[in-house]
């Protein structure tokens, strides 16, 4: 199924009704024991911690382990196989969908979508809490070609409003990330000519001005802190800051689960050697005109593998990925992160895909 062709539904449900696709709902009589162990996305660690409750609820005899280091972190741990499954807001790239063929089997790792968000371009300006930008404006800003709030490109966007000529300071990751991935890989797509440089999991060596912080805790601490300081983080984090809304065709789109879910809408599988049959791996339209769409989005994935050394192994992580999909996870990370919640269609196909996961042939 393309995914392409798969809808999601907004944000915020409280459906408590029971999960599809024969997720562990809340009893008593679960036989999933075991601990899984997973380390990488800090985008996904409020929801993850929600997950982690919900799960341990239902599966008393089962725990998760999660660190948020990073999503660089998380799939260099798992491919090390020193955890059972990352988290990660970019998938594999080719050189390590192979290497997982080492760790996980001859069919490598398996991506499941668990948490779509948008992200924020997320600002400290006292007495503005929302901006219109363009990505070439966006672009300049993170280069340190534009180093003043009230520079004419930033006030042509926003006429009216009351720009200080405070000085821009921008703050990046320092760590390797999935954020940054998909951040550099919006500006590489719509503003190639202001954004030169590849597409990254790590901020471009030299380029900007601005300052930088691990995680997406510390770089929304630093622009909380930082009168001035312009960051871009998972929606959820932004807190109280001012966040801008990006030009999309002939309309300025802010951010929403909605509008993420329609730039969602628009992406298409991931294909190539050593990505298995049902991976659902998907390439965003970063540069989209549709109406209403905001591309700036995180899709962060479990990375699972195909193939584990036992039959409680499998069970344990099949149980704890068929939760984090079901109706009754995504609701609770909705309501602990602000997520869109996958949609039925795009339910189903996780759920086909983590029921594939078998035990390795010895």
């Amino acid at each position: 199924m393309s995914v392409a062709a798969l809808t999601l539904t907004a944000c915020g449900s409280d459906s408590a009704t029971a999960p599809a696709g024969g997720a562990q709902s809340s009893s008593p009589e679960s036989t999933v024991t075991g601990t899984l162990s997973g380390a990488g996305a800090s985008s996904q660690d409020s929801a993850m911690q929600a997950w982690i409750a919900g799960f341990g609820e239902a599966n008393p005899g089962a725990s998760v382990q999660y660190s948020a280091d990073g999503s660089g972190a998380g799939r260099e741990a798992l491919l090390a196989g020193g955890v059972q499954f990352a988290g990660s807001d970019a998938y594999l790239d080719d050189e390590e969908a192979a290497a997982a063929a080492e760790v996980c089997g001859p069919d490598g790792a398996l991506h499941i979508p668990a948490y779509i968000s948008p992200i924020a371009v997320a600002f400290n300006l006292p007495g503005l809490d929302a901006l219109n930008l363009d990505a070439v404006t966006i672009a300049k800003i993170f280069r340190g070609e534009i180093t003043a709030w009230n520079d004419p490109a930033i006030a042509e966007a926003n006429p009216g409003a009351d720009l200080p000529g405070t000085p821009i300071t921008p703050v990046h990751r320092g760590d390797e990330s999935g954020t940054t991935k998909n951040f550099t890989e919006y500006l590489a797509a719509a503003a190639p000519q202001a954004w030169t440089d590849k597409a990254s999991g790590e901020w471009p060596a030299g380029i900007g001005n601005g300052e930088n912080a691990s995680g997406t805790g510390g770089v929304v601490s630093l622009v909380t802190s930082t009168a001035g300081a312009i960051t871009y983080a998972d929606a959820s984090a932004a807190g109280d800051l001012g966040t801008v809304s990006v030009l999309v065709g002939s309309d300025y789109v802010p951010l929403s689960s909605d509008a993420a879910a329609k730039a969602v809408e628009t992406s298409t599988p991931v294909t190539g050697e050593g990505r298995p049959e049902g991976d659902m791996a998907m390439e965003l339209d970063r540069d989209t005109a549709e109406s209403g769409a905001y591309p700036l989005v995180l899709v962060s994935y479990h990375v699972y593998c195909t193939g584990y050394p036992d039959a409680e192994t499998v069970e344990l992580v099949q149980a704890f990925g068929e939760y984090v999909v079901s109706e009754e996870g995504q609701s609770a990370a909705g309501e602990a992160a602000g997520s869109a919640p996958l949609s039925d269609a795009l339910r189903k196909q996780a759920v086909t895909a983590l029921e594939s996961i078998s035990v390795l042939q010895q």
